[in-house]
């Protein structure tokens, strides 16, 4: 199997360029890139549940080089571990069928219809030129509710190779929550297209189905929008040695 490499960067949030990283996941992204030594897709993903202290996580084939992230948006001059990089091998190893994980996911749910509630100029333009005979390509809209959001990630992990298992209270639940929700908003590449959609995160537990499609998935990651901070599942031990 090819190296790959999962990279945890402290984020400096009073800094400049921290600031225009943490508000902007195209700029993150660019940022990230910056790491590696030839071109490869990553995914990646900030975490900022102490917004004093926010983390970005990478994943990468190639091992990667963090100084001009720290540099410019960490804490050089700091005590501890800036960047963090650790072989994923160990963590591949250790899936199989049943393996139950501790588990962090943020990502874009969206559905694809033919119809979509709110047109704007561009679909309408798309609808009236399948009237004319083009064909016609379905709209990826994302889902803005957190029921739905929910819904999507429950209806989906078995294709992902794992199952939520049930909490043991009455009446049972998924042990899965949404932790975070945000809208997103910004211009492609500066002053492209408006780049619009909305990301979840998802915490839970979660019990490996099929290892071979877990593990690619782990690998390429969930759901679109992986170039702007969606799409990597990341996994933990349970508390208390379960799994």
């Amino acid at each position: 199997m090819t190296m790959t490499f999962l990279s945890r960067i402290r984020i400096n949030p009073l800094r400049a360029e921290s600031r225009r990283l943490l508000a902007n996941p195209r700029a993150m992204h660019a940022a990230v890139i910056g790491g590696i030594p030839d071109a490869e897709r990553i995914l990646w993903r900030l975490d900022a549940d102490d917004p004093h202290r926010p983390h970005v996580f990478v994943l990468t084939r190639s091992k990667p080089d963090w100084t001009h992230l720290v540099e410019a948006a960490g804490w050089p001059g700091a005590d501890g571990e800036h960047a963090a990089v650790r072989d994923y091998a160990p963590l591949l190893d250790q899936i199989a069928v049943g393996r139950e994980f501790a588990f962090r996911l943020t990502a874009n749910p969206v559905q694809n219809t033919l119809m979509p509630d709110r047109l704007t100029p561009a679909k309408a333009a798309r609808i009236a030129a399948a009237a004319d005979g083009e064909r016609m390509r379905s709209f990826r809209l994302g889902h803005r509710t957190a029921a739905a959001q929910l819904d999507w990630f429950l209806s989906r992990t078995r294709r992902w190779g794992f199952d939520i298992p049930d909490t043991l209270t009455e009446p049972p639940a998924h042990e899965v929550r949404i932790t975070d929700r945000r809208r997103h908003s910004f211009r492609k590449n500066g002053t492209g297209h408006q780049v619009t959609f909305n990301s979840a995160t998802f915490e839970g537990r979660l019990s490996v189905t099929d290892t071979a499609v877990f593990t690619r998935h782990l690998l390429d990651g969930i759901g679109p929008s992986k170039a702007y901070g969606c799409g990597l599942l990341t996994l933990a031990p349970l508390p208390g040695g379960r799994g």
